[in-house]
Formats: C-alpha cells, sequence, structure tokens
C-alpha cells in the first residue's frame, strides 16, 4: 500500500478502459542527494502526433516545458507518482523508484495491456511489462513520460529553493555539485536530504543505512 506520506499520483484522461493500449514509463530523480523520486506513466494518443519527443535529459528547459504541456495536452491518459525522502531512505534508492513507477503506472484512469519501462527493471505490476534500456530516447510513450517526470520534478525543486534558499536547489536540482556540497557543509543537512546517501552522511556525520 502507497505511504500516506507520499503524494497521491496526479491523474490525467478519461475515465474508462480501452483494450490493445501501451504506457510508457520512466523516472526522474535517482541521482539526486534531496527531495523524493518523481516517475511518470503516459499513453500516447496514436492520432495526436508530438513532434520532438526524446530523452529529457537531450532536451533544453525551455523545450521539456513546451513538450510537458503538449502531453498533458493530447496525451490519451498521464500520470505522475513519487517516492518520499523517507520511502527512498527506507527502501533504497532502487526500491523507491520501482514503487514510484508502480504507483504512476496504477494511477492511469485507462487501464493500459502493456507497460514499457526504461532501462533493466521493472517494478511490481499486474500488467504484462517490458524492461527497454535507452527506451527514453527510442519509445515514444518512454520518452513522453521521462520529459514529464523531469519537469514535475524540477518544478518541485524549484518550490524546495523557496524553503530551503541555502542550498540552491533552483540550480542543482539537489544533485552532488561542488556548490550544493558546499552548502551541506557549511549549513548540515535539511528535512529533505536523502540520509542514505554517502555526502549526506558524511554532512551530518552518520553510519550507513544500508
Amino acid at each position: 500500500m502507497p505511504s500516506k506520506k507520499s503524494s497521491p499520483p496526479r491523474q490525467l484522461g478519461l475515465h474508462f478502459d480501452v483494450p490493445g493500449l501501451v504506457a510508457g514509463v520512466d523516472e526522474a530523480g535517482r541521482g539526486p542527494l534531496a527531495g523524493p523520486v518523481v516517475a511518470a506513466a503516459v499513453i500516447l494518443d496514436d492520432l495526436k502526433r508530438i513532434r520532438g519527443l526524446n530523452d529529457s535529459k537531450l532536451l533544453t528547459p525551455a523545450v521539456r516545458d513546451r513538450l510537458y504541456d503538449e502531453i498533458r495536452a493530447k496525451a490519451l491518459c498521464c500520470s505522475v507518482a513519487e517516492a518520499t525522502v523517507e520511502e527512498i531512505d527506507r527502501l533504497n534508492i532502487l526500491q523507491a523508484t520501482l514503487l514510484a513507477m508502480r504507483r504512476a503506472v496504477e494511477g492511469l484512469r485507462l487501464k493500459p495491456a502493456k507497460v514499457l519501462v526504461d532501462g533493466n527493471q521493472l517494478p511490481r505490476l499486474r500488467i504484462h511489462a517490458e524492461a527497454i534500456v535507452g527506451g527514453d530516447a527510442t519509445v515514444k510513450s518512454i520518452s513522453a513520460a521521462s520529459i514529464l517526470a523531469k519537469v514535475h520534478r524540477d518544478r518541485l525543486c524549484l518550490q524546495l529553493h523557496e524553503l530551503h534558499p541555502q542550498y540552491g536547489f533552483h540550480e542543482h536540482k539537489g544533485y552532488s555539485t561542488p556548490a550544493h556540497l558546499a552548502a551541506l557543509k557549511e549549513h548540515g543537512a535539511c528535512a529533505i536530504h536523502r540520509r542514505s546517501f554517502a555526502p549526506v552522511r558524511e554532512a551530518l556525520d552518520i553510519e550507513p543505512l544500508f
């Protein structure tokens, strides 16, 4: 069951089941030292083409923002979900990522017949699923999911910056940049830092959780 502390999946789309639909799934935020890990699931509409879909990491922020709005407007169904910092520290980042992916799929209002997941690991699902390494650059629905997850998490980091401006989350998005590591040394960790990650443990001088 999802943790009560976690955000419910953000759902978009109609409310009925269509056989044969395929959902693409991807995540954002496995590597950062702070904030939740985010996953998205997208079922595209074959009749509404979206140009420029690609791995979100290969796109500029402006292009990602434009595609984010277009995906939400044209996809048959979308869902964005998170696994919290507490879940990351309790389960480990891989299991928390798979949990966020499962929540994203379960949050779809249209039930897919098949799920395509970027990478080489699959969440536990009651739907046929396939892992595709590099799928965020080769499978359109996974590309769309990668864009939704990335933009959603980047916007969360802007909110985190408002709460904790001393860390510079608006610039590094939680990743272990020299500026972020320097802020950790100066200010210590805050509530949204991942205690299971080595640089955060070192800042707090605590023993490894795993």
